[in-house]
């Protein structure tokens, strides 16, 4: 494939996958999500890959979704954003192989949801990590209702799903979000040499069956089929543009929908 907003390179059998659209901080769209789910099941079906790790180019590893479709941004009747279970491809979470996220910079939204499917991350210690979502007027993605809270616990998961609030890598480290949090530079070296063991020293096999083991265990699938018409709808609601158009504004939000009156059917007590 002639990859466009990803960058695909296979060396010593560790494949590295690049974010690449540093004009615009690596910010998310549809290609890349669609590229990157091409490229992953394609290291998946190659025996000479034993390994993957993710990475951003430049100083941040995705800024989150790109906002160019302003106030319509997470609006996917208008949009035209492809919904994530229609997306080609094997999600990192999927694969048999292990996948290590070197977190090089800032990570924000879909920039932190998508690397917490991997299996091992590495964090720049001053990387700005923020799940903004409820501060956009939509809500998590991509599981980490479950993942989030099983790693980092639950009185951490809410106060950063629920808050929406900035920390840095040091402090995603402390809560569990990493393996370990380094200087911006040494973030990608340390997830290659930690691949390049694997590479080496582990059977294909019994990896892959220990990853599936632990993933069931999570219940990642039965999250995402829960989440994503959930964000479907908050993503065609008015809080979803003024959350948009007031950080694009540089403003204080005015939010629209009442927790009493609005909410989709099916989250009765």
């Amino acid at each position: 494939m002639d990859y466009k907003a990803i960058l695909l390179d296979v060396k010593d059998r560790v494949a590295t996958i690049t974010l690449h659209r540093p004009e615009r901080m690596n910010a998310w769209n549809d290609q890349m999500a669609s590229e990157l789910g091409v490229a992953m099941q394609a290291c998946n079906e190659d025996d000479e890959v034993r390994a993957i790790v993710l990475t951003g180019t430049g100083r941040a590893f995705c800024a989150g979704a790109d906002m160019g479709g302003g106030g319509e941004t997470f609006n996917r009747d208008r949009s035209g954003a492809a919904p994530t279970e229609r997306r080609r491809g094997l999600q990192p979470w999927q694969l048999d192989k292990p996948v290590i996220a070197a977190i090089n910079g800032h990570a924000v939204g879909v920039g932190i949801t998508y690397p917490m499917l991997a299996d091992i991350r590495y964090v720049a210690e001053e990387a700005k990590i923020q799940f903004a979502f409820v501060r956009r007027g939509i809500v998590p993605e991509l599981a980490s209702h479950t993942i989030v809270a099983r790693v980092a616990g639950f009185s951490n998961a809410a106060d950063l799903l629920l808050s929406g609030r900035m920390i840095r890598g040091r402090e995603a480290a402390e809560m569990g979000l990493a393996s370990e949090a380094l200087p911006a530079d040494e973030v990608l070296p340390a997830a290659l040499e930690r691949a390049r063991d694997i590479a080496v020293n582990t059977a294909p096999v019994s990896v892959a069956i220990a990853k599936r083991l632990m993933w069931e265990g999570l219940g990642v699938a039965e999250m995402m089929k829960r989440e994503q018409p959930l964000l479907a709808w908050a993503g065609g609601q008015p809080d979803a543009r003024e959350g948009v158009v007031s950080f694009l504004e540089k403003r204080v939000p005015e939010w629209k929908l009442s927790a009493t009156r609005d909410k989709p059917e099916g989250l009765d007590r």
